[in-house]
């Protein structure tokens, strides 16, 4: 199911058209020069995106793999896999569940939509485009009838606070609006809720190597 969606973001009070769509083999380039703006050195240039891992994921789960234009420029990207998710098990690692970024343990009969990477360039972060992703996300969670949106979220601001606090204590703070984490809190501006701190999420020296798994429940989905 293709995705095509018009919108108008702001810099500033000025309107600007931007369009959600689907990204392609033509956007390749375009989505590894985002992930090389958005993660400069010392970042590790290994980890940016290859082509074989976004021929994967348009091959795999197109309607996971999705970029944002702005005024005809892509300037972001989102991409994603369906898992089966048993919320009793919550623990594991971005490495595994995501293979790595490759995606290959796609389950197209799963329940959850998990969040392999969001990026954005960083001269229009300023225009909300993450706020749009993720949205149109949990628009393809609805479409798709899915459980929820799943994914850990880095808490890079955790290593300032970490000889004082747990990483649970920690994300407490968080929710009490005491601090603020650069990750973490644009993920609870975007209707993400906090599941489960995970201990050696993903290699991040900022982390401590910890995620914060975050959901967003399909609002339409019956529960008890």
């Amino acid at each position: 199911m293709a995705l095509h969606k018009e919108i108008y973001v702001f810099d500033g009070d000025k309107p600007k058209k931007a369009v959600i769509r689907n990204y392609h083999k033509e956007d390749f380039n375009e989505l590894i020069r985002i992930q090389r703006e958005a993660f400069p050195p010392p970042f590790p240039s290994e980890l940016l995106w290859n082509n074989e891992q976004l021929t994967n994921h348009i091959t795999l789960f197109p309607e996971g793999a999705i970029c944002i234009e702005v005024e005809g420029k892509v300037c972001g990207s989102m991409t994603g896999l369906i898992v089966n998710h048993n919320p009793e098990h919550p623990n594991h690692t971005w490495s595994d569940i995501t293979d790595d970024g490759y995606i290959r343990k796609h389950d197209d009969k799963g329940n959850t939509l998990y969040v392999v990477d969001i990026c954005v360039s960083p001269p229009y972060r300023k225009l909300g485009l993450g706020k749009w992703l993720m949205q149109s996300m949990y628009e393809t969670v609805v479409s798709l009838d899915l459980d929820r949106l799943l994914g850990g979220g880095r808490m890079p601001g955790y290593h300032l606070h970490a000889k004082d606090l747990s990483a649970g204590e920690y994300v407490d703070r968080l929710m009490k609006g005491e601090l603020r984490d650069p990750v973490i809190t644009f993920l609870l501006r975007c209707g993400r809720t906090p599941v489960i701190p995970v201990e050696n999420y993903l290699e991040d020296e900022e982390s401590l190597n910890y995620g914060l798994l975050m959901e967003w429940k399909n609002p339409f989905k019956n529960r008890l």
